[in-house]
């Protein structure tokens, strides 16, 4: 197959310029990309930073979620492709060894150390928004401060659980997880437009006791005293699980206080 030259872009003061390595296809509004990954860039998992393009005046540059863990050579993003977006729609035509802007600096509040310890640790995902929790189930050091794992992912359709073989196979084959994972990460994707073997919004699966049937052990109920919570997604999910994990005692946490739940508020509008 023909391939294009590579698109070089300007450098520029501010950020660091990274070729692409890696790009999937997930379908017609989902995709993944792989970058090379500077020496001096460190992130913690569950952090994101700042990606762009060059635009007519200033660099394009959006916030994107780190989906590879800490300790790779490589930095995974999962994007959605909007058409009209100013730059989605260029972004989603990047091949291997064009390059992208990358800011130098990660953050954010997806972090281990803004929870408090507990036993259970839910992972509440729609759809880009399971990338953070990509780099954080496969974090040695969350298999330690945990003795279970939960991530459950929303998306409209079948298609749309990026991942998957992966997560049902409970990271079989990673290099520095897979052992653990295999004893304490449950992975428990839903859907809400497309048949399929679990189907309804998360909110669902929690009123209806499906979140913790087996092989989740432990309590029946989101417990503040034992469960912590991260929740990256769609507005209305975080506003109406904020909201009930508020309702049962549960308090945010951030970076500077620690709490039993945290959300990135980077991707709430």
């Amino acid at each position: 197959m023909h391939r294009r030259p590579p698109t070089v872009i300007p450098e520029h003061a501010a950020f660091s310029t990274v070729a692409v390595r890696r790009v999937h296809h997930w379908n017609d509004h989902l995709f993944s990309f792989s970058i090379e990954r500077p020496a001096s860039f460190r992130f913690r998992s569950g952090e994101f930073v700042m990606l762009g393009l060059p635009g007519a005046e200033r660099p394009l540059m959006r916030a994107y979620s780190i989906a590879s863990p800490s300790y790779a050579d490589e930095l995974d993003f999962l994007s959605i492709k909007v058409p009209d977006g100013p730059l989605t729609s260029k972004l989603q035509q990047i091949e291997p060894d064009d390059q992208v802007y990358l800011a130098r600096k990660p953050t954010g509040t997806l972090v281990s150390e803004a929870l408090l310890p507990g036993q259970r640790l839910f992972l509440f995902a729609t759809g880009t928004g399971l990338a953070p929790f990509l780099s954080i189930v496969r974090d040695p050091d969350i298999y330690d401060a945990f003795g279970q794992i939960i991530l459950v992912h929303c998306g409209r359709r079948v298609d749309d659980l990026a991942y998957r073989d992966v997560l049902e196979a409970q990271l079989a084959g990673d290099p520095l997880v897979s052992d653990q994972a295999l004893l304490q990460f449950h992975y428990i994707p839903t859907v809400t437009r497309d048949a399929f073997h679990t189907t309804g919004r998360i909110q669902g699966l929690i009123d209806q006791g499906r979140l913790f049937a087996a092989p989740v052990s432990g309590p029946q109920v989101l417990d503040p005293a034992n469960d912590r919570v991260m929740l990256c997604g769609s507005t209305d999910m975080i506003r109406d699980l904020s909201g009930r994990l508020d309702g049962l005692g549960f308090t945010e946490g951030s970076n500077a206080r620690p709490g039993e739940y945290v959300v990135e508020r980077a991707f709430v509008g």
